[in-house]
């Protein structure tokens, strides 16, 4: 889930761990078929977002275009599966292991691309605190193709 935002932090063990100023927030959840491709293709999707607003107002330009940074979160609850009973299964949720693995490739994957990148604590209890802006949320999956290059 991507959200843009005015601010965002994240605390961890009572410390802030990461926060980013204007940008986006990503709750980020792996799937166990996710690898490290799907990783990287996520990371570029979500840099080329082009969902802040330009001189005129409209949602047209991307991450680096307005300057933005970007707070990674891993957020496993995000693959819940409700359909049953009152308590979620996270069966459909990636081993830790995996999980940590993508979440650092990610990361790593926007860090690559010249963006500023604040994370928060895999597997602790966190606290996020964000400012969404717009308000604009987004879910995208790992599933996705490829967007063709005159996409817009």
């Amino acid at each position: 889930m991507v959200q843009r935002v005015s601010r965002a932090a994240v605390r961890a063990g009572g410390e802030t761990v990461g926060a980013i100023g204007p940008g986006l927030c990503v709750l980020l959840s792996v799937a166990p078929s996710d690898d490290d491709a799907t990783a990287v293709h996520l990371a570029d999707r979500v840099a080329g977002l082009r969902i802040f607003p330009d001189e005129h107002g409209k949602m047209n330009l991307d991450l680096a275009a307005a300057g933005g940074a970007v707070l990674v979160v891993s957020q496993f609850t995000l693959h819940a599966d409700t359909a049953r009973g009152h308590r979620p299964s996270f069966i459909g949720a990636g081993p830790p292991e995996l999980a940590g693995r993508l979440c650092d490739a990610f990361g790593a994957a926007l860090r690559a691309r010249g963006h500023t990148v604040a994370t928060g604590r895999f597997g602790a209890h966190m606290e996020v605190d964000l400012c969404n802006d717009g308000p604009v949320t987004l879910v995208l999956t790992g599933g996705e193709g490829p967007w063709p290059a005159d996409a817009g």
